[in-house]
């Protein structure tokens, strides 16, 4: 599979990026071994990711979310379909501890 992820780094800014392993992709961040952008704003929390088949597919959405406004974005990761979302509610509040381990 592969990820088209947010994250929500340490001064509040928001992280668009691409990934086919979404776990390993959090600790390199985590780790500063991420993004440049993301280096100097650890820790950051994953707030919202989709699932794409191909590669192509993946960057083609994480391109289109990057053009989206500050304010668009936190719709979607605020949004009901969001899966960070939902696996936050069913650990009753804990943001995504089960996605971010």
């Amino acid at each position: 599979m592969n990820y088209v992820y947010i994250l929500k780094c340490r001064d509040g800014s928001l992280y668009t990026g691409w990934t086919n392993d979404l776990e390993r992709r959090l600790r390199e961040h985590n780790a500063g071994k991420g993004a440049k952008y993301t280096k100097s704003r650890r820790p950051v929390v994953l707030v919202y990711f989709e699932e794409f088949v191909t590669k192509e597919e993946a960057m083609s959405r994480e391109y289109a979310i990057k053009r989206l406004r500050r304010k668009e974005k936190r719709k979607l990761v605020e949004s009901d379909g969001n899966p960070v979302k939902k696996s936050a509610e069913e650990a009753s509040g804990e943001v995504c501890e089960k996605v971010c381990e």
